[in-house]
């Protein structure tokens, strides 16, 4: 479970300050699967940030799993991201010089994994989300949805217990949003994950078990 207490993040731009987030309180179940809606600016990609320690709150706790994640060391957070967390972004962060099945492996090389493990799991990861064909392909070969999948693949490889999500759909067509947000279902479902989604797209929250709306830093639903 992931629950905030009065979550404040505040920015100064120049000489002026920017409330990102106002005193947020929000409890996100084990399995749940949660969109984030809200006009660019309402402090919804903050937010996400915040809750997985990419970002640090101005003031206010965060609890994941009943550990105070606000209160850890920086190397702590990295250590709990790596093996709890996975992440997905709006333009896929892929390395470019590295095939697709170089960059699915890659989270488990870093926390370990022997080269041969690590490319079997990646393989087989890859098959589950449809890119098999496509494994030593590099980036720039793919097309987008391609390069949203392998991302997937990398996000999902070590088995997240949390998979956080910005603009997955962002940048694909309709067809290929559909895709992603169809192989997001399953995923999560087959594997128990908590999902979380900063979104426009409504075709997400008409998926998810609970939306919440925000706009100038707050909850507003």
């Amino acid at each position: 479970m992931i629950k905030t207490v009065d979550l404040w993040k505040i920015y100064t731009k120049s000489t002026e300050e920017v409330q990102a987030l106002k005193g947020i309180n929000l409890t996100i179940n084990d399995g749940e699967f949660l969109a984030i809606l809200g006009p660019s600016g309402s402090g919804k990609t903050t937010l996400l940030n915040c809750l997985s320690g990419i970002d640090t709150p101005t003031r206010g706790q965060i609890f994941v799993d009943e550990i105070a994640f606000h209160a850890l060391k920086e190397s702590e957070k990295a250590r709990i991201r790596s093996k709890k967390m996975g992440f997905i972004f709006q333009f896929f962060n892929l390395i470019p010089v590295l095939t697709a099945v170089e960059n699915v492996e890659l989270p488990l090389m870093i926390l370990g994994s022997g080269r041969r493990e690590a490319r079997e799991n990646a393989l087989s990861v890859l098959k589950k989300v449809g890119l098999s064909n496509r494994a030593n392909s590099f980036p720039a070969e793919l097309s987008g949805g391609e390069q949203q999948r392998v991302a997937i693949a990398r996000a999902i490889i070590h088995k997240p217990q949390i998979l956080w999500a910005d603009e997955p759909t962002g940048t694909l067509d309709s067809e290929t949003g559909e895709k992603i947000i169809a192989l997001l279902e399953h995923l999560r479902s087959e594997q128990s994950i908590t999902l979380v989604i900063v979104t426009h797209d409504e075709r997400i929250a008409n998926k998810a078990d609970r939306v919440l709306l925000m706009r100038d830093g707050l909850i507003t639903a």
